[in-house]
């Protein structure tokens, strides 16, 4: 397939092409799967292509209405409704290498934060010590020839501090590892990692002085070294006989860290000097909208009472709340928001410049690790629940053989590992969770699922990333799972803080009547059927909670997203 016929297949206004996605037409738009539809013409996907990850950190659907280099994905590509395993950086991303659960990966939160009488509970530490390096999809796709890259954001606690803390190893499994160390999220003054003879090497990128030009600081912006060394790998392995696998994670649109920026007057979330107020628009640069048509309207149930999201009992009674912390202000959430936006230009173009760089036989795939609160349903700043703001995020698939269009089949990031493999040739390993998305790619209509679920724990530690200027939101959010089905959400809080007890309270929303948790209503007798079924499901859940590891999943496991 030429890449002309490619690019123009099912082409559609930009516009529409987010709108779309946003949500802002139906959610499977025009898919029917009970209605005979004209078989596609496209061919099946080109054998052992390149593939291509941007993986983006703490991204909001809201922002998606900004990015020009996603609308023109957007018209070649297929899109899912897609959900994440955990709205936490770590866990999420655990689970999208290997395809497994949290309670498979024991990578359950972001720090290892150590249990008495057990091993890291997260991190780094835990990653490698379960043995999730060896499982992880770049492993085996190298060992099928590919060669692998990685840019950007690894692991939370993969860390170097030089003179305090050693280059930490080379994850097993990539050809190039440029990753950048946890200071890139403020934006300047990180080091990263490069490959050579086989051994890990650190490089310092200083932070330009305050006097320096705009231009000088944004070229060592940490979105623009992400950047620089995507079009370095692509450029350098795009004419190789063999086929090559490249993840891009970028930091943004993730909050800095310290309570001081790189530069005075630096916002919690730093977009590049030539995005911000002041630089080559006015007002900032916010992509395909102004940065003043962006307020708290973009944030669906903002200004909604929390009191009606209190758990309850399933016997009625309500529970203790945990969202307690102060509601985040319209001023400051509208605010957040714009810089937010303007933080994902960098993203954008970084997008724009690899659908350039790359050829016709490639993938490329955008997502993000979680989603993103600011203020809806009465909460403060960050992610973790089961919400739609912070488990719904996108998902663009485009390449050869991809029919471009919504897709019926209800996805989880649990199945980019096994799709990934499909691509490379490979029969996905057993011990997945996922399922391969490769058939969808030619047949829009394909359902086989109609649930996902969501394994939070809590416990984080006071070196997380995720707990900067939250207000420690993220820590009164209890342990939970979760079921997500297509038009509602039960979640099972364990409001016991002790590991070795429970004591349960559940939350449950329709979204019948609208795309967003309004009200708790697991009491209310006109839904129980609904609420039995997915009681059920967790049921299910629990059934193959067992299972981890290397140990191979097995079909009644599989079966419990249908």
């Amino acid at each position: 397939m030429t890449r002309a016929r490619w690019c123009a297949a099912r082409a559609v206004a930009l516009v529409a092409a987010v709108a779309m996605l946003l949500g802002c037409v139906p959610a499977m738009g025009d898919v029917h799967p009970d209605r005979p539809v004209r078989k596609s013409r496209i061919a099946a996907p080109q054998a052992r292509p390149n593939i291509v990850l941007v993986l983006m950190d703490d991204f909001s659907m809201d922002l998606l209405q900004t990015m020009k280099g996603a609308g023109r994905l957007a018209r070649r590509a297929a899109t899912y409704q897609h959900f994440v395993v955990d709205s936490l950086c770590c866990v999420s991303r655990a689970s999208l290498m290997t395809g497994q659960y949290p309670h498979q990966t024991g990578v359950r939160t972001n720090t290892a934060s150590l249990v008495p009488g057990a091993g890291p509970m997260g991190g780094w530490s835990a990653f490698r010590a379960y043995g999730n390096e060896q499982r992880s999809v770049n492993v085996r796709l190298q060992a099928a020839g590919y060669t692998t890259g990685f840019v950007g954001k690894y692991l939370n606690q993969y860390e170097y501090l030089p003179g305090v803390k050693p280059l930490p190893p080379l994850p097993a499994g990539w050809s190039q590892f440029n990753a950048l160390f946890g200071s890139a999220y403020d934006g300047w003054g990180f080091d990263s990692t490069g490959v050579s003879g086989g051994r890990l090497q650190a490089r310092h990128h200083p932070i330009p002085p305050a006097t320096a030009s705009r231009a000088t600081r944004d070229a060592s912006y940490a979105g623009q070294v992400v950047e620089d060394y995507a079009l370095d790998f692509i450029r350098a392995h795009r004419s190789d006989a063999a086929p090559y696998f490249l993840e891009v994670a970028p930091y943004a649109p993730h909050n800095r860290t310290n309570p001081q920026g790189a530069y005075p007057g630096d916002p919690v979330f730093p977009p590049a000097f030539r995005d911000r107020a002041g630089g080559k628009k006015a007002q900032g640069n916010c992509g395909l909208v102004s940065c003043r048509s962006l307020t708290t309207k973009d944030l669906p149930g903002f200004g909604d009472r929390r009191a009606d999201n209190a758990p309850r009992t399933l016997a009625g009674r309500k529970a203790r709340a945990w969202n307690t912390v102060p509601t985040l202000g319209a001023a400051r959430a509208t605010a957040h928001l714009r810089n937010r936006a303007q933080m994902v230009q960098s993203i954008d173009r970084t997008l724009r410049r690899i659908l350039k760089a790359v050829d016709e036989d490639t993938v490329v795939v955008l997502t993000s690790d979680n989603g993103f609160h600011l203020g809806q349903l009465g909460m403060g700043m960050g992610k973790g629940t089961a919400y739609d703001t912070d488990i719904r995020v996108p998902l663009l698939i485009a390449g050869p053989g991809i029919a471009p269009g919504a897709r019926a089949e209800m996805t989880s990031n649990l199945d980019l590992a096994p799709t990934f493999e499909e691509l490379a040739g490979l029969q996905p390993a057993a011990f997945r969770s996922g399922t391969s998305l490769v058939p969808t790619f030619t047949d829009p209509t394909l359902r086989t699922r109609d649930h996902v679920f969501v394994e939070h724990t809590t416990d984080t530690a006071g070196d997380d990333p995720d707990l900067a200027f939250t207000g420690g939101e993220l820590k009164r959010i209890p342990s939970y799972v979760a079921v997500r089905s297509r038009d509602a959400l039960l979640v099972r809080l364990d409001l016991d803080p002790d590991l070795r007890r429970t004591r349960y309270a559940y939350e449950f929303y329709s979204y019948a009547k609208r795309g967003w948790e309004k009200r708790n209503v697991v009491h209310q007798a006109r839904y129980a059927a609904q609420v039995a079924a997915l009681r059920a499901k967790l049921g299910e859940l629990d059934a193959c909670a067992a299972t981890a590891g290397d140990t191979a999943v097995s079909e009644r496991c599989r079966r419990i997203t249908q």
